[in-house]
């Protein structure tokens, strides 16, 4: 079983301004640097197809889906909050990146990958059951890791976030659910100014000062989130992959590098090998330093691979 990697030409659609550093160029970046590196050849890729309508309820009310359909403008832009908006191409863009999550999980469960990694965008971490946020309108993440629990009878699925953001949206629709440990790292204080640290399953928040280095960053991923995940045992283990911490990126103070990111998708490749046969899919996230986020997608998906 190898390593896939789910995208779609229309994700790159999806345009909030020409300075908008949730940009188009993300994915090519990442495109171009996976043909250099010669990984192309290696993983399996496939297009993603849009997520049913009805599966978003997984994550979110219906309320709030309605909400987000019925404002995809037809022309124009349609603003969900100050960095967030919507064009005519957002709707397709956002419902292929959670079609992606879907996806993957039905590759891997069917035994077709070992490991996935979805490159689309718009992200998901920050998307909250009512609310859109973050650059963020669908919470990707939740429904994949909702989809996996409802079918195919999962009880315990880790959700990991790295993204130097806390994934607020995460927490926000998980917290309160059966079946779910979900450990974030993040620069501290910083947006979304929401987050409360915290060592009590199924919430690890492990907040890290602007000055954090690699082995500052090892070292808490060590502490934090490796005794809490081997005493959790996952059945699958979701990424929520974000590439902003690295040092060339302005995003944030944090100073990363690929090899901090190589080196926790190894230690996550050992818990899924230990108890969930394997089983991981990630979702990129942030990550706006387009040269730094091409290398760092290229180590994690080495990760993968192993």
């Amino acid at each position: 079983m190898s390593v896939g990697v789910i995208s779609h030409h229309r994700c790159s659609n999806h345009n909030m301004g020409d300075h908008h550093p949730e940009s188009p160029a993300r994915l090519g970046a990442i495109h171009d640097q996976l043909i250099r590196s010669g990984l192309e050849y290696v993983i399996r890729q496939y297009d993603a197809k849009p997520i049913d309508k009805k599966l978003i309820e997984l994550a979110h009310d219906k309320s709030y889906i309605d909400y987000i359909f019925d404002n995809a403008p037809q022309e124009g832009t349609f603003k969900v909050d100050d960095d967030t908006s919507m064009t005519p191409e957002t709707l397709p863009a956002v419902l292929l990146s959670a079609g992606a999550a879907v996806d993957a999980v039905d590759l891997v469960m069917s035994g077709t990958l070992k490991s996935a990694f979805c490159a689309t965008r718009p992200p998901g971490h920050h998307a909250e059951r009512n609310k859109g946020m973050g650059f963020c309108f669908f919470n990707n993440i939740c429904i994949a890791a909702a989809y996996a629990k409802e079918k195919y009878k999962l009880e315990r699925i880790a959700i990991v976030d790295f993204d130097v953001h806390h994934g607020n949206g995460t927490e926000n629709i998980i917290k309160d659910k059966n079946g779910f440990l979900f450990c974030s790292t993040y620069q501290y204080p910083f947006y979304p100014f929401e987050m409360q640290e915290s060592d009590t399953p199924p919430i690890i928040n492990t907040p890290l000062p602007a000055t954090t280095k690699g082995p500052e960053f090892r070292q808490a991923i060590t502490d934090k989130w490796l005794p809490a995940l081997h005493n959790f045992k996952p059945q699958m283990i979701f990424i929520s992959a974000g590439f902003d911490a690295h040092i060339e990126d302005d995003m944030s103070q944090i100073s990363l590098t690929e090899a901090d990111y190589r080196w926790v998708t190894d230690q996550l490749k050992v818990i899924a090998e230990q108890y969930s046969e394997g089983r991981i899919i990630s979702l990129l996230e942030g990550g706006y330093s387009l040269g730094a986020l091409g290398r760092s997608v290229v180590a994690h998906i080495k990760g993968l691979i192993g």
